[in-house]
């Protein structure tokens, strides 16, 4: 064994490197994150070769002094935090002290910086070797600018790792990206090899947000997406999500930003899923751009040297926050007249064999609408001997009927169909069946075409669900009691929650030290298997403090009922009966999906359909 030795600063800090500075777009995030911190409002950054020849970024932020210069690219030389108190309540994005010295290891670097009250300003260069550094005046405006050149210059097995200029310059604007979506209020611009890439004005009012957003997550996002504002308990989330429907095939459009600083964290992943989870096509993942706002003493921001994690003080607290805000706000997604038409209509129908083996089960009307039908007979689905005539009168009609039902008296634009904007319901009413797969309905803006077994599926389901939470999860005994193995920590965790588990139907006891025991089972549930079902709420309780697993195993067998239960392909349906589903879909929580995730309905307006045939051209 050779003795123990110090070791010396340049190694201290190159070793520092390796846990701050990744690639180009590790130093970015650093620079950035100082600039923001000195209250800058205005970030100009130039980069070649992918930031590995050149990072070049300028601030009109407070500066540095010029005795601090030096100090600044010392290891653990920081202005924001003085004490260990200070830890508890971090308001600032960087504050370790440790990234311009860990930098500086690794490339040659030069610093400019003037305050307000200094007379000029002063410039730092440290050439990554020795550590030494030389200060000497020079011309700048109030701010601070900082030259990044030859990353990894004197470490060439890092250089190595590198991966080709575009890849790297990928990383590093996701890095801008976040930070112009996180600061509405700076304005960023972003040049590569000289060419511009960003111009990004500061915003002053959400339209101006929503410009920013949608020239950074394109404009399809923005169309597609829904305003999420809400507080309680301390917590404040705001932001834009998008529609279950503008769903995305890799999780690639996903920001979600503590208290300004953009994070990855499995609390919030995990809520953000769950309450997608009854409405995403298979495989696909949602869209968001959402920011929470909290006390800084309840997060604790100090867990991992780059800073993208975090760790809440009361994790449920923050979990049931999101999953309850994100949940209603899709729950009220459904038909209505500014209802976005859908973005990516996924591919569907009876060649994917989505109706096979289905039975069909009567469709029932609204209380509140076409009361003077009867659909409520078994006998309702027999194919009709004579179709009705489709005509614009009959949508008249339809029209008068519903204004009736609904206390509108106003006779005095009832001569054309067209101007019948404020009686007609979102989904209009229906004017066809096409090849017992689709209903046609025609509203105010034009043509609407619906999935009718999609659509009967969701609101089978939903009613379904309805049911269940009202009666609660009906259990039933074990023949034999079926005994688990598990850790002592599950194991405390199960006698900690046996209320939960007793509340789902679970009958769930402590035989041992490292064992269950599970007397009794929803009845629901029988043909699932228990003890791997117990397992995954166990670990969800360990790694989130909350579990929805045994509801979700429920609502999977309730969709899959309703999924059998909904009208089959091929049936053919009276107008009524159409009507009565439009109606239906119009009152039902996330109706614009069924319960795989696929879309139950789109508009195609007037203009679109004039398009179609060069009307007006």
């Amino acid at each position: 064994m050779q003795r123990i030795e110090l070791l010396s600063p340049r190694l201290a800090n190159q070793i520092a490197a390796g846990e701050v500075v990744e690639r180009p777009a590790s130093v970015i995030k650093e620079l950035l994150e100082n600039a923001l911190d000195a209250g800058a409002t205005r970030l100009e950054i130039d980069v070649e070769a992918g930031g590995v020849k050149l990072i070049k970024i300028r601030d009109n932020g407070q500066g540095i002094h010029k005795d601090d210069l030096s100090l600044a690219l010392s290891r653990h030389a920081t202005s924001k935090i003085k004490e260990l108190d200070d830890l508890e309540a971090v308001a600032t994005l960087g504050f370790r002290g440790e990234a311009l010295a860990s930098i500086a290891s690794v490339s040659k670097l030069v610093m400019s910086s003037n305050t307000e009250d200094e007379g000029h300003a002063w410039q730092v260069t440290s050439s990554g070797r020795e550590m030494s550094t030389d200060v000497a005046p020079t011309a700048h405006p109030k701010g601070t600018s900082v030259e990044v050149r030859d990353l990894f210059f004197n470490t060439p097995a890092r250089r190595k790792f590198l991966k080709s200029e575009k890849t790297e310059f990928n990383h590093l604007e996701e890095v801008v990206k976040r930070l112009a979506l996180s600061r509405f209020d700076v304005s960023v611009h972003l040049r590569h090899n000289g060419r511009a890439i960003h111009g990004l004005r500061a915003c002053t009012s959400p339209i101006e947000q929503e410009r920013r957003i949608a020239s950074l997550c394109g404009p399809q996002f923005i169309e597609s997406s829904l305003i999420v504002d809400t507080q309680a308990s301390g917590l404040k989330l705001y932001g834009w999500m998008g529609l279950p429907m503008f769903s995305r095939s890799q999780a690639d459009l996903q920001y979600f930003f503590v208290n300004g600083r953009v994070i990855k964290d499995k609390v919030v992943s995990h809520a953000i899923k769950q309450a997608y989870r009854d409405v995403l096509f298979h495989g696909r993942h949602p869209a968001y751009v959402l920011y929470l706002e909290l006390d800084p003493a309840l997060v604790d921001v100090n867990v991992h040297p780059t800073k993208h994690e975090v760790r809440f003080r009361d994790s449920r607290l923050v979990h049931d926050f999101l999953f309850r805000t994100l949940h209603k706000v899709i729950a009220e997604v459904r038909p209505s007249d500014d209802q976005p038409s859908i973005p990516e209509p996924i591919s569907s129908g009876i060649e994917s064999g989505e109706f096979a083996g289905q039975n069909p089960i009567p469709l029932h009307a609204s209380s509140d609408t076409f009361s003077s039908q009867d659909l409520t007979s078994p006998t309702h689905f027999q194919q009709p001997k004579h179709r009705e005539s489709i005509s614009t009168s009959s949508v008249r009609e339809q029209i008068q009927a519903y204004k009736a039902l609904h206390g509108n008296h106003n006779e005095s634009n009832n001569t054309m169909v067209e101007h019948q904007d404020e009686q007609t319901p979102p989904l209009g009413f229906a004017i066809a069946q096409l090849h017992g797969i689709y209903i046609l309905s025609q509203n105010s803006k034009g043509l609407v075409v619906v999935d009718m077994h999609a659509a009967h599926e969701r609101i089978t389901y939903e009613r379904m669900k309805d049911s269940a939470d009202a009666q609660g999860l009906q259990s039933q005994p074990v023949l034999v009691p079926l005994s688990i193995n598990v850790s002592r920590q599950e194991a405390d965790l199960a006698e900690e929650h046996s209320d939960m588990f007793l509340q789902f139907g679970f009958d769930l006891g402590r035989a041992s030290e490292e064992s269950l025991v599970i007397r009794q089972i929803p009845v629901l549930l029988q043909k699932a298997n228990p003890e791997n079902l117990v397992r995954d709420v166990l670990s969800d309780l360990a790694t989130h403090g909350t579990s929805d697993a045994i509801i979700a195993a429920r609502d999977e067998i309730l969709a899959t009922m309703a999924c059998h239960g909904s009208v089959r392909a091929n049936r053919q349906l009276s107008l009524p009966e159409m009507n009565a589903l439009l109606r239906d879909m119009e009152i039902t929580e996330r109706s614009g999906q069924c319960n795989h995730g696929r879309p139950t309905w789109t508009q195609l307006n007037m203009s679109e359909l004039d398009k179609l045939f060069l009307r007006g051209q």
